[in-house]
């Protein structure tokens, strides 16, 4: 588990125990005002009727002493009994709100024989009478009952005054739910139940925290143990497979797959370039270095063997040149594109200097459509897009036969976002295979009828491409019916303003 792992895991349980922490503090705020507001009711139940009854007839018949003889011979204490100047009887402090609610109560009550009443006692005291309603009490009805048998028979008739009898207080002995099933002492719940469901949610937190932490941190660690591979030079693709997250994780790494793709291409590419200019070397030096030696060995064709070596050494100057040209397109160097080039007046050019070049072989340049692009300017370099379109019309003059006619079509095309000039240039050669149209713009490849050719190195349509890409367009090739190759480039064309 790294630190990140640890750091998710962390925040996550922290999170959600304060979440819980917190939920659990309202709830038990919640139930402990409850609570207190409960605890200033005023017990109502027929328990509470029967003490009420046994001490308002205490206090009519023997006053204030017997009632607190009475009450102080009760185990718990229930009955309050206030004057009118709020002191209680026994002593006890009363809640004010508790008191208050007692007198609202005594003013609303109808009930024959109301559990909050004033009563005047023998002596002339009169004392306002009520049971307060707690937990405690609540869950000791039985004990209450019992109490009140008690302290009736405690104070017998001489509490009661001359001739009466215990029959006559109205007192009878608790019935039915009150009498049966109660348990013997007050209910105390376990202060263990109050921490049960706070640690079932801290235990919950933790493992949804881990859960979490391990669903982020596990593909991070994927991906470090993949940067760590790359380092090395193991670009395997890793997370081609990971889709069903469906997550930005998992986006992550397949954009990393993506990017050690590319750079395989391109590490792959460029160890074929090195490969293959080695290879385009080799051969011009190797007629250098014979035409030398020929040159030592027979002086008299020394003039021979040096135009030799001047045309070999323009070879290799020629594929330098495009070397390097090639190289700086790649790389994105060239100077912004910022020139309108007009295209009728580039193909003019082009075409004419082809058409010079193409009479030592008796071949022909035909051009179509050329009103079409009369108007038609593209934003770029012009000395780049004449280089692209001259390697596309030399290639097609190089592999026509002696005698052939090479065709430039142009027209305009519009898909209703940006308007394109379209440059199809059709030879009748041997034409490609379908498996090569894409490969014949890479660098140094030749098609397999060319294999064994000299003139040229392969490096034509790959600037092409560059050029063409550079400049907002596309090219491909395609086969012509009847035999030929058609290379189309496709140029976006200037909008006004």
């Amino acid at each position: 588990m790294g630190r990140l792992f640890w750091k998710f895991f962390l925040c996550i349980m922290l999170a959600q125990v304060t979440a819980t922490i917190g939920i659990g503090g309202t709830f038990w705020l919640k139930n402990r005002a409850a609570q207190q507001e409960r605890a200033l009711d005023i017990d109502t139940s027929p328990p509470a009727q029967m003490i009420i009854e046994a001490a308002s007839a205490t206090l009519e018949a023997g006053g204030s002493q017997a009632l607190r003889q009475f009450l102080g011979k009760l185990e718990r204490m229930r009955v309050f009994a206030v004057d009118a100047q709020g002191h209680e009887l026994m002593g006890r402090k009363v809640h004010p709100a508790m008191l208050d609610k007692a007198r609202a109560m005594l003013v609303e009550q109808s009930q024959p024989h109301p559990v909050v009443r004033t009563v005047a006692g023998s002596d002339g005291q009169r004392y306002l009478l009520f049971l307060p309603s707690s937990e405690r009490f609540r869950n000791a009805e039985a004990g209450a009952a019992r109490d009140t048998l008690n302290a009736v028979t405690l104070s017998g008739p001489r509490a009661m005054g001359p001739g009466a009898r215990p029959k006559e207080t109205g007192v009878a002995p608790p019935r039915g739910e009150f009498g049966r099933g109660m348990p013997p002492g007050p209910r105390m719940d376990s202060p263990y139940r109050t921490f049960i469901p706070l640690g079932a949610a801290i235990a919950a937190s933790l493992l949804f925290a881990f859960l979490l932490a391990w669903y982020f941190a596990r593909p991070i660690r994927d991906l470090r143990q993949a940067f760590e591979a790359a380092s090395h030079g193991d670009l395997a693709p890793r997370f081609h497979a990971s889709g069903k997250r469906g997550d930005e994780l998992t986006d992550l790494g397949r954009d990393f797959d993506r990017m050690t793709g590319r750079l395989r291409h391109l590490m792959d590419s460029q160890t074929r370039l090195l490969h293959d200019v080695s290879h385009e070397l080799r051969s011009p030096l190797a007629r250098l270095q014979a035409a030398i030696g020929l040159a030592h060995q027979q002086p008299e064709k020394m003039d021979a063997s040096l135009e030799r070596i001047e045309r070999e050494s323009e070879r290799m100057d020629k594929l330098i040149g495009e070397l390097l040209t090639l190289s700086r397109l790649e790389a994105g160097a060239a100077s912004p594109l910022s020139e309108d080039v007009g295209i009728a007046d580039l193909l003019h050019d082009i075409m004419e200097d082809a058409r010079y070049e193409a009479k030592a072989r008796q071949q022909d340049i035909a051009m179509a459509g050329d009103a079409a692009i009369a108007d038609a300017a593209v934003t770029g370099r012009p000395e780049l897009l004449a280089r692209a379109v001259e390697n596309v019309v030399r290639n097609a003059l190089k592999h026509s036969p002696d005698g052939g006619t090479v065709e430039v079509d142009l027209s305009r095309l519009h898909d209703g976002k940006q308007e394109w000039v379209r440059i199809a240039v059709l030879d009748r050669g041997p034409g490609v295979a379908t498996a090569d149209l894409a490969r014949i713009f890479e660098p140094f490849f030749r098609a397999s009828h060319t294999q064994h050719s000299t003139d040229g190195h392969g490096l034509g349509l790959a600037i092409a491409r560059h050029v063409i890409g550079a400049h907002g367009g596309s090219i491909a090739a395609s086969r012509r019916e009847g035999g030929g190759l058609c290379v189309t480039m496709l140029l976006p064309v200037k909008t006004p303003g």
